[in-house]
């Protein structure tokens, strides 16, 4: 069973929890970890790009001269894409690049990216993550003093402003609550900083 140390937020060691063995120290599986992190990328798209193709380009309705016997290559329409204003060969059109995933599949996915990064002993658990106001220096202290300086990413156990307000313009660190979390942001991190009370709820959902 993984044991990590519980520190405050200046840094210093205030005890120890034990991370449980079904979450976060499985064997990882790599193939559902990246197809967990093409869905999320292929849902982020807009899929809003869109071009016109040689039907909807206006004009080009006349033959531009007759078929032989002028001595250039025989044209049906100006509006043909090798034509300046032709439409466009197999052109972009709006679509949806969603697709789910198995509820199975990402809850092993979530495991996976827990136990990845529990055995690179990546994971900091902080006793508890509050401010009295908005103020991103506090925030950069506490990544600090914790050694995570890099990309990182907190996770709270439920929506706190003064926390959220205050990471959000730090480069390289997101927020996010239990019920938001993902594989992509996990991976992406260097390091999961998670707040005691989330840990509790993670270990509730993922048990």
């Amino acid at each position: 069973m993984p044991n990590v140390a519980v520190v405050d937020m200046e840094g210093k060691k205030v005890s120890t929890v034990d991370l449980k063995d079904s979450i976060f120290g499985i064997e990882p599986n790599a193939a559902v970890m990246h197809q967990l992190v093409v869905s999320y990328l292929a849902n982020q798209r807009q899929g809003t790009q869109s071009a016109l193709t040689r039907a909807e380009v206006s004009g080009g309705g006349r033959k531009p001269w007759r078929q032989k016997g002028t001595g250039r290559a025989r044209q049906g329409s100006t509006r043909a894409p090798q034509w300046y204003h032709g439409g466009v060969v197999f052109a972009p059109k709006p679509r949806d690049y969603r697709f789910s995933v198995n509820k199975k599949v990402r809850r092993l996915a979530m495991k996976s990216a827990f136990s990845t990064k529990a055995a690179a002993e990546d994971i900091i658990v902080i006793d508890s993550i509050a401010l009295d106001e908005i103020k991103t220096q506090t925030i950069v202290k506490m990544l600090s003093a914790i050694g995570a300086e890099k990309k990182a990413l907190i996770v709270l156990p439920t929506v706190d402003e003064k926390v959220i307000k205050s990471a959000r313009n730090i480069e390289g660190v997101k927020t996010a609550q239990v019920n938001e979390l993902n594989v992509y942001d996990m991976l992406n991190a260097d390091k999961l900083i998670i707040a005691k009370d989330a840990l509790t709820k993670i270990e509730e959902v993922y048990a």
